[in-house]
């Protein structure tokens, strides 16, 4: 079990890498304006915001590698309850699709963690 819940918070950890990368470097091109449903002149006036989020997805990235890396369960229980609730939050007040493609995986990430 120890392997798979490394390969789960690896998991979201990339995910995590990705939408830092869409928020980031992305949100204004065709590619980041179609993920998130933007039109250019939206996507434009909000860039510095979603930079600032992605920011905060990269923050998420570094405690789980640490974690990884340290092999501190508690470090990666911590970060991946603060994915799962950053993900209901963005399903409650965004798109309850959030709640599939961020806070599920952390769940499963940390049940495989709790069960190792």
């Amino acid at each position: 079990m120890n392997i798979l819940a490394g390969i789960l918070v690896g998991l979201v950890a990339a995910l995590h890498v990705w939408f830092l990368v869409l928020e980031m470097f992305l949100w204004t091109t065709p590619l980041g304006r179609k993920t998130f449903g933007l039109d250019a002149e939206f996507a434009e006036r909000s860039k510095g915001l979603a930079a600032n989020q992605g920011l905060y997805n990269g923050f998420l990235v570094a405690g789980l590698v640490w974690g990884l890396v340290d092999q501190r369960d508690d470090v990666q229980l911590f970060f991946l309850a603060c994915v799962v609730v950053a993900g209901a939050y963005g399903a409650a007040t965004i798109n309850r699709q959030i709640l599939v493609v961020q806070a599920v995986p952390a769940l499963l990430a940390g049940a495989a963690v709790l069960l190792s």
